[in-house]
């Protein structure tokens, strides 16, 4: 027997032994070895003051991509502005007059402050651009629902839930009662008459009528019928016309027609939509209005037309701004202003109801040219409506819709 047999069985475990080491060793190799770091980066000693810009030191790798967030403009994107004091086309600083719902916002004698109903105590006062309050009667007036206030600011027509009706003169502290089915006033610019309508219950006993402000020598002037929803009680500041009334002529057209005090027979005007909405020209010789059409996907749409003797009808003018006209205040007799809703919804002329949750920018509209600018984009979300502007143009009021509060906006 030789070496090679006598050995051989020791030899095959020795290389079988062998082999599971290399396999093991090459395993732990390939999945279980560790990868050794890397050193640290040693920052050179500084030796001297370098000139120039500072060496960068080195960092994680980390880029910081621009956002509003890392305090960074993006290319293209405004930056954060603080807002403007006054109103200048950007964002606007805009002040709180007061933090409990109000109601009938008016423009004070002074031509400066405000005065107004407020619903959480049932009183009037009166505020002034700095939020100096006082009361403009020591009466408490429950639950009001309306008010009319009378040019001199001295009077109001305080409707209430239940249908009663009454005068307060703020100057004497006195009051009297008008009947319950009277509604719709309006002062004459005198101050010392009313048109309204008298609604009784059977439809020929429905009148357009006028009455002094204390009450008393009614006078109905046009018959109603069952035409109330379309006359529109609205005494012209040049004294002309008390009413107007309004006639479908189209889908999309309506024939205007004014009512004077003694059975004139005034010119009429046609007007390009639905919901007629109008407002007066401090002179009363143009009127501003909104109408909603097909054509303008039934949102509210602001026109301007002569609405003045002979001139009735002419020079009529679509402004070209979505809005409703009580959403607008002239300034003087060419300078509008307007909250206009930054996004309105198909629809919203004919449903209001869709506008309750817009946001308003204000704008100002040259009626002579029919040019108009952004004034100013409020610091806050309102929904803008009883726009007032102070005789001085100095300053806009506003109530939000949202909150019944009053704002003020700087024009100047």
């Amino acid at each position: 027997m030789g070496f090679f047999t006598k050995y051989k069985k020791i030899l095959f475990l020795i290389v079988f032994i062998l082999i599971v080491i290399a396999l093991g060793y090459l395993i732990y190799f390939l999945f279980f070895k560790p990868v050794p770091s890397e050193p640290p980066v040693a920052k050179p000693p500084v030796t001297a003051t370098p000139r120039g810009l500072p060496v960068a030191e080195v960092g994680p790798g980390q880029i910081i991509t621009p956002t509003e967030e890392a305090g960074f403009p993006i290319d293209g994107a405004p930056t954060e502005l603080a807002p403007s004091k006054v109103a200048s086309g950007g964002l606007t600083q805009t002040k709180t007059l007061n933090n409990i719902p109000s109601l009938g916002a008016t423009i004070s004698s002074n031509g400066s402050d405000l005065q107004y109903y407020n619903i959480a105590d049932g009183k009037f006062y009166r505020i002034d651009k700095n939020g100096n309050l006082s009361a403009l009667s020591d009466e408490i007036f429950h639950s009001v629902e309306n008010v009319t206030w009378s040019p001199n600011k001295n009077k109001a027509i305080l409707e209430y839930p239940d249908g009663a009706n009454t005068v307060y003169d703020f100057s004497t502290d006195k009051q009297v009662t008008l009947p319950s089915h009277w509604k719709d006033f309006d002062f004459s610019p005198s101050g010392d008459q009313i048109v309204m309508k008298s609604m009784g219950l059977d439809p020929n006993n429905r009148w357009l009528a006028i009455v002094n402000d204390d009450g008393t020598k009614s006078r109905a002037i046009e018959s109603l019928g069952e035409k109330d929803a379309t006359v529109y009680p609205s005494w012209s500041p040049n004294n002309q016309t008390i009413a107007m009334y309004t006639e479908g002529v189209s889908f999309d057209r309506q024939e205007v027609f004014f009512v004077g005090l003694n059975n004139e027979n005034f010119k009429s005007t046609i007007i390009e939509g639905r919901g007629f909405q109008p407002k007066w020209q401090p002179s009363g010789e143009k009127l501003l209005y909104s109408v909603y059409s097909s054509d303008t996907d039934l949102k509210p749409n602001l026109w301007i037309v002569n609405a003045n003797g002979e001139n009735i009808g002419s020079g009529r003018k679509n402004l070209n701004i979505e809005t409703w006209a009580d959403k607008c205040a002239f300034a003087d007799n060419t300078s509008l202003y307007c909250a206009v809703p930054k996004n309105l919804e198909q629809g919203a002329g004919l449903f209001p109801e869709l506008a309750q949750n817009t946001t308003d920018n204000l704008y100002k509209i040259d009626t002579r040219t029919g040019v108009k600018k952004l004034v100013a984009v409020p610091d806050g979300n309102y929904n803008m409506s009883n726009i007032i502007i102070s005789d001085n143009g100095y300053n806009l009021y506003f109530t939000d819709e949202s909150s019944g509060r009053l704002y003020t906006i700087k024009l100047k």
